[in-house]
């Protein structure tokens, strides 16, 4: 017997809930508005403490992606991702992918969705994608509107490195963009469990907070030493790892551990929400 969807003359599943709908609908949200601007007024937030502290020190003179930021714009795009990759950054990407399926079943709107009909699987495929689309882009905001308010402030230079010497200004621009690519893909393991609870629980806020509170909280296991080789297995442990490429040589090994990591973890998690998602008796 055919389905209503089957023979509902000129329906297409696939044409349903388009990409560019729902890219529309996230970015003219509040939230999305207000994290762009909390991201772009991170280095102007830096250049204001430079200004008013003075050009930052190291502990016994030793120099870290911290001492460097006023050496160029460069380099102050690269601090700026320094001191956000272990939380700020985790918040867009937790928001973009945590609130998008839970806020519709907080507006009582994701039965109406699916009832139009959109398949479960494209209404899920959808917004993930413009979840980590937005995430990327806000990864991308920040060291951008670093590198052009550090070039304002400091002038346009070569990147100085943490281990000393100085990076040509078109491979050091080569190596921020590799650094923001790796962030990104360490951050789907954050992305793929905010998406899952988001498939879970009718409360963006839940989705949103679990995401960073359970983020958080393998931070803390990471920094417990007795745990020894099993760190490794914690996304966490290789959230730093981009530092290896600010380095003469580049170095590859801890960033292709942390990105075998997080993507393993994001595929497990990405699956069950896909599953979850399509055995869910949907009435919100």
């Amino acid at each position: 017997m055919s389905s209503a969807t089957d023979a509902a003359p000129g329906y297409r599943a696939r044409h349903t809930l388009p990409l560019r709908v729902e890219a529309v609908r996230q970015l003219r949200r509040r939230r999305t508005l207000v994290m762009g601007a909390v991201l772009a007024a991170l280095p102007l937030v830096l250049v204001a403490a430079f200004a008013v502290g003075g050009a930052p020190e190291g502990r016994n003179n030793r120099i870290t992606v911290m001492t460097t930021a006023t050496e160029s714009g460069a380099n102050l795009a690269a601090t700026s991702l320094f001191v956000s990759a272990a939380f700020l950054l985790v918040l867009p990407v937790a928001l973009f992918c945590g609130d998008t399926v839970a806020s519709e079943a907080g507006w009582s709107s994701l039965r109406y969705l699916l009832a139009a009909p959109v398949p479960r699987a494209r209404l899920l495929a959808s917004k993930l994608t413009i979840g980590l689309v937005f995430s990327a882009a806000a990864m991308v905001l920040l060291p951008l509107v670093a590198l052009v308010v550090g070039t304002v402030a400091y002038g346009w230079g070569p990147l100085q490195l943490p281990t000393g010497g100085e990076m040509a200004t078109g491979d050091s621009l080569a190596r921020l963009g590799l650094v923001v690519a790796y962030l990104f893909v360490s951050q789907l393991v954050t992305a793929a469990l905010a998406f899952w609870l988001s498939t879970v629980t009718d409360a963006p806020l839940g989705a949103v907070g679990g995401a960073v509170g359970l983020t958080i909280i393998g931070s803390v296991l990471d920094a417990v030493t007795a745990l020894e080789s099993w760190r490794e297995f914690l996304p966490a442990h290789w959230q730093f790892a981009w530092v290896d490429a600010l380095q003469p040589q580049l170095e590859w090994g801890g960033m292709l551990k942390g990105a075998a990591v997080s993507v393993a973890y994001a595929l497990v998690l990405l699956a069950l929400a896909f599953r979850g998602f399509a055995r869910k008796d949907v009435v919100s």
